[in-house]
This record gives C-alpha cells, structure tokens and sequence, in this order.
C-alpha cells in the first residue's frame, strides 16, 4: 500500500511540475501588460526549464534509491520465507520420521505388553494349580498318616496280646490268660482279620473261648505255634506298613519341596511380569501423548508452511506490479527529461512566452490557449489518480478571474500538502523495515 501512495504522490508531483512549466509564463504575461514585464519575463524564459529538469533528476535519482531499498526488503523477506520454508521442511519431514519412529515402537511396546500378560495369566493358572496340588497331596497325606496311625494301634495291640498268650501257654497259665481282656482281643482278631485255614481257625477260637479242658496242653504246641506266625506275620505287616508310611512321608514331603520351589520362582517371575506390564503401560502413555503432539505439531507446520507460501507467492507478485510501476515512472521520467533537454523544447518555450511587442490582443489569445492545454492536462490527471485537489485546480483554471496567481498558490500548496505525505510515507516505510529486521 505504502508502494501505492508513493506513486500516486509521483505522479501528481510530475503533473504538478509539468504545469509549472506550462502555467509560469502565463503567470508573468498576465501579471503586467507593461513592455519591461514581458521583457523579464522572456529573460528568465530558460530558467523554468532547468528547474523542471533538475527536479525531475532528482526524483530519478530517489525513485532508484527508494527502488533499492525496496529491493533489498524484498530480499529480506525472500530470505525470511525460504529460511522459515526450509525449516518448516526439516520440521514437518522430522516430525513424519518421529511419528514413524514412534508408531513402531508403540506397536512393539503393546506386543510385548500383550505377550506379558499372556505369561503372567499363564504364570498365574500355574501358582493355582501348584497350590491346589499341595492342598490335595496335603489333605492325601493327612488321610494315609491317619489310616496308618489306626493300623499301627490296631496291630501294636493284637501283636501286645499274641506275645501275652504265648508266655502264658509257655509258663501254663493258659486258664489265667484266658481270663484277660487280651484273649478277647486275640479272638476278635482270630475271627475277623487272621488270615487262616478254617480247621486252625477252629481250633484256635475253640481253645481262645475255653471249650476245651482247663489242663490242655498241646503235645506238639500248636497253638502256641499259631499265636507265635500271627505275631509275626502281624509284626512283619506293621513293619511293611511302617517303611510305607515313611515312604510316603518322604514322597509329600519332596513333593512339597519341589512345589515350594516351584511356587517361590512363579511369584517371582509374576512380580516381574506385573512391574513390566506397569512399566510398559507408563511407556505407551507417554508414547501415545508423544505422537499425539507431533502430530498436532506437524499438522501446525504443514499449515504454517502452506500460509507462509501463499504469503511470499503474494508478496513477490505485489513485488513485479511495483517493479513494473516504478519502471514505468522511470521510463516517463526519462522521456520527460529527454523531450525538456531537447532544443526545440527551448524554442518552444520561448516562443510561448510574451514578447516586448507582443499586443494584448496576442497575450489575450496565448492565455486562453495554454489555459485550454492546462485544464486539459488537469483533467487528465485527475481521471487517472481521481485527486479531489487536481479537481479544485481545474475548477479554478475554469473560471473567469484573470490571472493564475491562485492557480500558482494552490499548485504550491498541493505541492507542500504532497511532502507532508511523502513524510508520512516515508515514515510508515522505516516502521515496517524495521519490524521486518525483527
């Protein structure tokens, strides 16, 4: 914008200065009809000429200045867009490679959390089932050590009243022996749980229960002889019965061992697993959060990139329109000052100021023809820039009122009302170069 008004302010300063050129000698011819007047006048007719060419050098020369400071902010700002465009890239392709990075090992992390839950249930089953086999070879154990505890009172008994009778018998105090509760014991035993013939068997509950005479004394000791093989045969099943308990005792209590052991490594191995599964659920967090933010990091990017692209693709197009205008202005310039240097311009403005005998009928008419020229002019330039003060000085050029005296004030005052703007211009200019050095 601030490009804008500098050349619309150029353009008026030229027209303005043009009309200088055409409306001085008006101004001198109209301000005295006397012959000394017009004299001056012609005298200083070169003079115009020169001012007008210096000055329009001179806004050559601060058109190119102004062009290379323009120049080097747009160089800046180039700069700026492919240094912050590189470095969106190098973000934006960083940031793909991290949600690349991080998409796989969050892949592997949830894997291996799935595989240690996996063992860890697996682990776990195995502490129950080691548990419940304890329990049930516990409860096993409890039953065989009572049955063998209920067989071994069984049999210290009958074996305590077997050895009884057979030293009776042997001493001959079977009718003593007999009286006992151990013969009671030695019969129930007989009946029930001897493993004999059933003629031994009789005989031996015949002399238990005392059906026989009170003298018996077997010639060949046969019952002693039965009493003493249940005894041993008693003693010698409670002695088996004894190594298997022991056997036994051995066996749970290896096996107790060994699940102990076995238990001791499952709850370790599952403290494990629990204190990874913890771990790698805190890591899947922080990864998800992580791709999460580069991902909305590289979201902003991407359209920062996008906006910033469009921006210096704007800027460098407003960059060739003002190029183009300010070659334009050059060019016109150029030509101005080209067709002002040239000798028939001089002639041409000698010949348009009022000579010492130049009648007033000729001044009169050379008046009215420049005025003509001048409105043109005018209201060329205000169609094309539209300027309400270039309508005011055509409004004026219009008039009846001799003289251009208040034309020339006015022309002045646009041209002091121009500065003023140009000042204003060039301190918006020095503001946004150096917001744009920040």
């Amino acid at each position: 914008m601030a490009a804008a008004l500098l050349a619309g302010g150029r353009s008026a300063v030229s027209l303005t200065l043009l009309l200088l050129v055409l409306c001085g000698p008006l101004a001198s011819a109209s301000s005295s009809s006397s012959a000394s007047a017009v004299a001056a006048a012609a005298a200083a007719a070169a003079n115009p000429i020169r001012k007008v060419v210096t000055l329009l050098q001179d806004m050559q020369k601060k058109i190119a200045e102004e062009g290379a400071k323009d120049e080097e902010l747009y160089d800046k700002f180039m700069c700026y867009c492919k240094t912050n465009g590189g470095a969106l890239s190098a973000s934006i392709e960083e940031g793909s490679a991290k949600i690349d990075e991080l998409g796989a090992s969050l892949k592997a992390s949830k894997e291996s959390k799935g595989q240690t839950e996996a063992s860890l249930a697996e682990n776990q089953d195995s502490r129950a089932a080691a548990n419940e086999a304890m329990a049930k070879a516990t409860a096993l154990r409890e039953k065989e050590a009572a049955a063998y505890a209920a067989l071994k009172a069984e049999y210290e008994t009958n074996i305590a009243a077997l050895q009884k009778a057979v030293a009776a018998l042997e001493k001959g105090m079977a009718g003593t022996f007999l009286q006992t509760t151990d013969a009671g014991v030695v019969r129930a035993y007989a009946m029930e749980k001897a493993e004999l013939p059933d003629s031994t068997r009789q005989e031996l509950l015949a002399f238990l229960s005392g059906s026989q005479s009170s003298d018996y004394a077997p010639q060949s000791g046969e019952i002693t002889g039965i009493l003493k093989q249940l005894g041993d045969e008693m003693s010698k099943t409670l002695a088996d019965a004894t190594a298997e308990e022991n056997n036994a005792i051995q066996t749970y209590e290896a096996l107790m061992a060994a699940k102990k052991k076995e238990l001791a490594s499952l709850q370790s191995q599952i403290e494990v697993e629990m204190t990874r599964l913890g771990n790698l659920g805190v890591e899947i967090a922080a990864m998800e959060n992580d791709l999460e933010d580069t991902s909305l990091a590289k979201v902003e990017d991407e359209k920062f990139k996008k906006e910033l692209a469009a921006g210096c693709a704007t800027k460098t197009a407003e960059w060739e329109e003002v190029k183009r205008t300010r070659s334009e202005e050059l060019l016109a310039l150029a030509e101005t000052v080209k067709v002002l240097n040239d000798d028939d311009a001089l002639e041409l403005f000698k010949k348009t100021l009022p000579s010492a005998g130049s009648s007033l009928v000729q001044l009169k008419v050379r008046s009215t023809s420049q005025q003509s020229r001048a409105l043109k002019i005018l209201r060329g330039a205000a169609a094309a820039s539209k300027s309400p003060e270039l309508d005011l000085i055509a409004l004026a050029l219009r008039g009846k009122a001799p003289g251009f005296e208040k034309i020339v004030k006015m022309i002045d005052d646009m041209v002091v009302n121009l500065k003023k703007e140009q000042q204003g211009d060039d301190a918006k200019k020095e503001y946004c170069e150096a917001q744009l050095d920040q």
